[in-house]
């Protein structure tokens, strides 16, 4: 079978193309077959999620201000979840599509999957399609918001001060009517839309793990400096939105500590650095399945190219250093000096081979895709002069 028919034998491979949701939204007119429309499912959502909390609050006195400490249209971060989050993280599935799709095309185009493998790197996207597609899944993603997220919640919807959505009465506090919407719809929408992200991230991290299994053809001389897998490192960058989604979402939250409780930006440093070290290695630790077989690579080539190179010096030496050079033959413009120039290169290529899919670069974009809704709380401690000249002094 040649490679196109291999490429052309199996349905394309997507995170986002499939799933109770996306029937629901071709249904609705909410998405065509590759994710069009993306604009209508923003509205919609954003409809469903934040207009009911303002007209509830407008209807209830707390979209302004009043008695309550915190009103609707001051809550930073309930705008940011419901206006800026929600929908980039409706948004994203155009990018994780058109960027992790090309990816399984990539095992193949390459050469990594061998023809031997072939049904059992089929039977890994049948797996992760079935997984997407799963009813049950979506519905216990559901059941799972509507317990344990609602759980969850409680310290978000049981606040120490009185807001537009909970009012205090000692130790007891109560839902506004805005409140009971947000408790019991808006939130658990944005719930469900965050889990189901990261049940693709399990999907993604699953298929990775079968392939993982199979008998890779890697080459450690590749120029990618990974065997031939540095694409994967490059394809990580499609979940960049998600990962901002993550930061807008820690950046509204300390917005409105910082506004309402007093709090100083720099009391955030741990949870900061924690939470962009936790998503970018959330991201990238899927890629560590492939870890054993690039170390194996990368141990082999130097086997192999140090033997090559010891026969080549060998003769070199043997031809140009103890004279054993055909008469008449010259140094000059033979192609030995390039081949043995050639045969380093690729050995150094070799030893710089990372047993890692992805390099410091990977790492510092996401996590400055992670840690950029943050900076505008800079300006909470530092003018925006100085915040300009630290961002050019850490550039320069």
């Amino acid at each position: 079978m040649s490679k196109p028919e291999i490429l052309d034998d199996h349905p394309d491979f997507s995170l986002v193309l499939g799933g109770p949701l996306f029937q629901l939204y071709r249904w609705a007119h909410l998405s065509g077959s590759a994710l069009e429309l993306a604009h209508r499912r923003v509205v919609v959502l954003a409809v469903i999620a934040w207009l009911p909390l303002l007209l509830l609050s407008v209807i209830g006195g707390n979209a302004l201000g009043g008695t309550i400490k915190v009103p609707f249209l001051y809550d930073i971060e309930a705008h940011v979840r419901f206006l800026v989050a929600l929908p980039i993280l409706v948004a994203a599935e155009l990018i994780v599509h058109s960027r992790i799709r090309p990816a399984v095309k990539r095992f193949l185009e390459r050469g990594i999957i061998i023809p031997e493998d072939m049904p059992r790197f089929h039977a890994a996207i049948d797996s992760a399609m079935r997984l997407r597609n799963s009813l049950i899944v979506e519905v216990a993603l559901v059941v799972l918001v509507y317990t344990f997220g609602l759980w969850v919640s409680r310290s978000q919807i049981a606040p120490e001060i009185t807001t537009w959505y909970a009012t205090s009465e000692g130790s007891q506090w109560h839902l506004t009517l805005a409140g009971y919407w947000y408790a019991f719809v808006s939130i658990p929408v944005f719930q469900f839309i965050l889990l189901r992200w990261y049940l693709r991230l399990f999907i993604w991290f699953k298929f990775l793990w079968r392939v993982s299994k199979l008998n890779l053809r890697l080459i450690a001389t590749h120029p990618d400096r990974t065997a031939g897998l540095g694409f994967l490192g490059n394809i990580s960058y499609a979940f960049g939105p998600i990962l901002f989604a993550q930061g807008t979402l820690l950046a509204g939250l300390i917005a409105d500590r910082i506004l309402y409780a007093g709090q100083n930006l720099m009391a955030f440093k741990m949870e900061i650095g924690s939470l962009v070290a936790f998503f970018v290695l959330f991201i990238l630790s899927p890629l560590l399945v492939f870890t054993p077989h690039l170390a194996r690579a990368k141990r082999q080539g130097l086997r192999d190219y140090g033997r090559l190179a010891s026969r080549y010096v060998q003769g070199f030496e043997g031809k140009w250093i103890e004279g054993d050079a055909p008469q008449g033959e010259e140094l000059i413009g033979s192609a030995d000096i390039q081949s043995l120039a050639d045969l380093g290169n690729s050995y150094g290529v070799i030893q710089e081979m990372r047993v890692v899919p992805f390099g410091l670069k990977d790492v510092a974009r996401l996590a400055a895709a992670t840690a950029a809704p943050l900076l505008p709380l800079a300006l909470t401690i530092f003018s925006l002069e100085e915040v300009v000249t630290r961002l050019i002094k850490i550039l320069l």
